[in-house]
């Protein structure tokens, strides 16, 4: 018995991580449904047309008696979503140091955040309240349960194979977003077919998401492992642990830059992500279905454009090519702006643009950041990065919602969020990046 002990632990412990690694990907396939079919295509149009039916004459509602345009009632709501993420990361992710237990934090969450997409079934008539409250607890609690399923890949994978499982969980993501968009589609087309009213279909297609994502996150909740925490006393409480990270960063000042350049650009990419389907819908007046075919371009074409981009860095270096697909950012939402009413093929043409550059900007972003991080901190560096992320993308959808009540218009709304990234490359191509790397203590590659 002794000698088989000795023997099976290197296969056992390889077949393992297999299993993890399969379980972890599951994650991705259950929770991208709901970034796609729910606040990419659904939702904004959807609850924006909830507030306007129980807006007043002037087209405002009052939650808590604020007056707020209807029309800028969801990016409002995303907005206050990601506020509450922000407060709430630090501490679960503490939680999750001190004891070693993620497991059960990523089953909370990502059964809150299930549980509150089920609920938008119910979201009908002027209950524009409702809809709101749901989408900041989905939201948040989308939030917090990527922070925790991300923190497993350095467990559940050797430095060598975290590109390729990492790779996989987006194309699980990919690959369910576009089949349940299809689904989707077929539904909320055919929808006098299936005997329900166009409202009940959109309703059934929020809710679904829900029972997807809390289906498949049983996949994960059974394989992945928990692990005792090293030390237990090493983990600060909440906020505490990031200002100690950022204390840190401080050292390494050509790291911050990058990342402040980061935080703008990415957060005008994540408002556009967020508010195309409204602008879509409301502005041009595109038929549902529309919208939802464009994503699915959008989905496709990701992926096809983060290859590209991929070679372009190999030949131009990363930071060209990110400050190429900035440029790229500001003339299609330019052209966004003056995109005709009605006419569903420059919205396509629009959600190509988008495509071709989504995936790329957001990859190479990633692994440009990653050269500028110190040997031995990855995970702290990376959490810190997240978290980061998610404070600043409060601000694209608050500006959004601010410049359409001001205004009243969705065109002016959409060409605001290129100040985003006209800044964002400014500071990019401030950053000296090979000075960056080599005070990291990083070799530098021979093109970056």
């Amino acid at each position: 018995m002794d000698t088989d002990t000795v023997r099976s632990p290197a296969p056992d412990e390889a077949a393992g991580r297999r299993r993890e690694q399969r379980g972890w990907y599951f994650y991705d396939w259950a929770c991208s449904v709901y970034s796609t079919s729910v606040l990419t295509v659904f939702l904004g149009p959807y609850l924006t047309s909830v507030a306007e039916a129980a807006a007043d004459a002037d087209g405002f509602v009052h939650p808590l008696g604020i007056p707020v345009r209807a029309g800028s009632f969801f990016p409002y709501a995303v907005s206050l979503s990601v506020l509450l993420a922000v407060v709430v990361m630090p501490l679960v992710g503490a939680a999750a140091d001190r004891t070693g237990r993620k497991k059960p934090l990523l089953a909370a969450a990502a059964y809150t955040g299930a549980a509150a997409t089920a609920g938008m079934f119910f979201l009908d008539g002027e209950r524009y309240l409702l809809g709101g409250l749901l989408l900041v607890v989905a939201n948040a609690a989308q939030s917090v349960a990527m922070m925790l399923y991300n923190s497993y890949l350095p467990q559940i994978a050797p430095p060598e194979e975290r590109d390729a499982v990492s790779s996989r969980g987006w194309a699980f993501g990919y690959a369910a977003g576009a089949l349940v968009l299809v689904l989707n589609l077929v539904l909320y087309t055919g929808h006098d077919r299936f005997g329900v009213s166009e409202g009940m279909a959109v309703r059934i297609c929020l809710a679904s998401a829900g029972l997807w994502w809390g289906a498949f996150a049983l996949v994960p909740l059974r394989r992945l492992r928990d692990r005792r925490a090293p030390d237990r006393e090493a983990a600060l409480p909440g906020f505490r642990q990031l200002a100690a990270t950022v204390r840190d960063m401080r050292r390494h000042p050509l790291t911050l830059a990058f990342l402040l350049a980061y935080l703008v650009y990415n957060d005008g990419i994540q408002t556009v992500i967020s508010q195309a389907s409204v602008y879509g819908s409301k502005e041009l007046g595109l038929e549902q279905s529309t919208l939802i075919v464009a994503v699915l371009l959008v989905q496709v074409l990701a992926v096809a454009g983060a290859l590209a981009m991929g070679r372009l860095a190999r030949r131009y270096g990363a930071k060209r090519t990110i400050l190429g697909s900035l440029v790229a950012w500001t003339l299609t939402l330019a052209a966004g702006y003056f995109l005709p009413a009605g006419a569903p093929m420059w919205f396509f043409v629009l959600a190509a643009g988008i495509g071709l550059v989504l995936g790329g900007s957001q990859a190479l972003s990633r692994s440009l950041f990653s050269h500028l991080v110190p040997p031995g901190k990855e995970a702290e560096y990376f959490s810190a990065y997240e978290l980061s992320d998610r404070g600043m993308s409060w601000l694209g959808p608050l500006l959004f919602g601010l410049t359409y009540q001001l205004t009243g218009s969705y065109r002016d709304a959409i060409v605001s969020l290129v100040g985003f990234f006209a800044l964002g490359f400014v500071l990019l191509a401030r950053v000296p990046v090979r000075r960056a790397i080599a005070d990291a203590g990083n070799p530098v590659p021979e093109r970056i």
